[in-house]
């Protein structure tokens, strides 16, 4: 203010529409200047320079599941800290609640994330991914919530009360939760324009959906993300990543996305068993870290093993189990049976009706090798 008045004060003779466009010039510069000093903090305290960036080792800090569902629902900035809970979003907290209710009878490690919905996209409210099967169902509702977790989340069969479509491509989903945490809420929408830019550059946006996400655990760790791309043998897996920050997009896109090579600085785990980390024998340094390396990924098989954590809470976190709901394309070996151990592996009659043919075949032979045996020492 005292700046405005010495500018009046020596400028008496501006006439009045000079001074109103003085005032909106130096209005404009000091809304501008106040702007980029806001900015500049919160990268400072929230964002990609905050002091607890790259403070912890990343490997390791994903718990082990199997199936990750997404669940389109309005856009991140009208989602409450705690979406799943929220009486104002029916939606996501009828499934967080049936997701609880039934966790006993979930088989599946499954996770439950809600992601935005982009109707210019594809992508409407109620729309549900599921991945690595690779498929969307269509017209999930408060109503028919227990029928899809009846056919899908428990069944693992196809959903008879919602339209499936099958999903290609590559998928990554960024943390935009700044609701939840302020530093996901700075670092997020950042991301996600950085790789719509780059994806926009190298001409993939029909190849690559680049989605905001809801929590995921480890604010931390912003800015988060979890991609979700076929490997060289055509398997989808999910890979996690945190302290990701613009810089690294183009590597994520050429290294990870284009050639199935992790950013192990980056790497926070994988969908499947814990991994502490992954080795690799061509480890080098990547220009976008100090000390990144790119290593081939290793799909690394589901465990048969059931945890005993049945913790649960809220629509983002996940219950306990093995996999049995592999799309055909990727294992078409799996149903349920039980183990001596309380595991559950999975083999589809087909596979099983041939591995017990084989059987009775080798078996047939060693009964006719013994018989023989007998025979020629009778004779002998």
């Amino acid at each position: 203010m005292l700046r405005l008045t010495r500018f009046i004060t020596s400028s008496s003779s501006i006439s009045h529409s000079n001074f109103n466009s003085h005032f909106l010039l130096l209005h404009t510069a000091t809304m501008s200047s106040s702007t980029t000093t806001t900015v500049i903090d919160d990268d400072a305290k929230n964002g990609f320079s905050r002091p607890e960036m790259y403070k912890q080792n990343l490997a390791g800090t994903v718990e082990s599941y199997d199936r990750h569902v997404f669940l389109c629902y309005k856009n991140h900035q009208n989602w409450p800290p705690r979406v799943e809970a929220s009486n104002d979003d029916p939606l996501p907290k009828s499934i967080a609640t049936a997701f609880k209710a039934r966790k006993n009878d979930i088989v599946v490690k499954t996770k439950i994330t809600v992601c935005e919905a982009r109707e210019e996209d594809g992508f409407f409210d109620g729309d549900v991914l599921i991945f690595p099967e690779m498929i969307k169902y269509r017209g999930l509702k408060e109503s028919n919530v227990d029928s899809f977790f009846d056919d899908v989340m428990v069944g693992c069969k196809s959903w008879g009360g919602g339209v499936q479509d099958v999903v290609a491509g590559s998928y990554i989903f960024v943390c935009a939760h700044g609701s939840r945490d302020v530093r996901c809420g700075v670092c997020g929408p950042v991301l996600i324009d950085k790789l719509n830019e780059e994806i926009q550059l190298r001409g993939l946006k029909d190849q690559i959906s680049v989605m905001a996400c809801s929590h995921v655990g480890g604010h931390k760790y912003a800015g988060n993300l979890i991609t979700f791309s076929p490997g060289p043998d055509g398997k989808v897996m999910g890979h996690w990543y945190g302290y990701v920050t613009p810089n690294d997009v183009p590597a994520l896109l050429d290294q990870h996305i284009a050639k199935g090579e992790i950013i192990q600085k980056l790497w926070r785990g994988q969908m499947g068993p814990p991994v502490a980390e992954l080795k690799g024998e061509n480890d080098q340094k990547l220009a976008n870290g100090d000390d990144t390396h790119k290593i081939k990924k290793k799909n690394v098989e589901s465990s048969n093993n059931l945890s005993n954590n049945d913790d649960v809470v809220g629509c983002c976190q996940g219950v306990n189990g093995v996999s049995c709901c592999r799309s055909e394309n990727f294992e078409q070996n799996k149903v349920v049976d039980e183990t001596a151990q309380g595991s559950k592996v999975c083999w589809s009659w087909p596979a099983l009706q041939r591995d017990i043919l084989t059987a009775t075949g080798i078996l047939g032979v060693l009964a006719a090798v013994a018989v023989g045996y007998k025979f020629c020492r009778k004779s002998g």
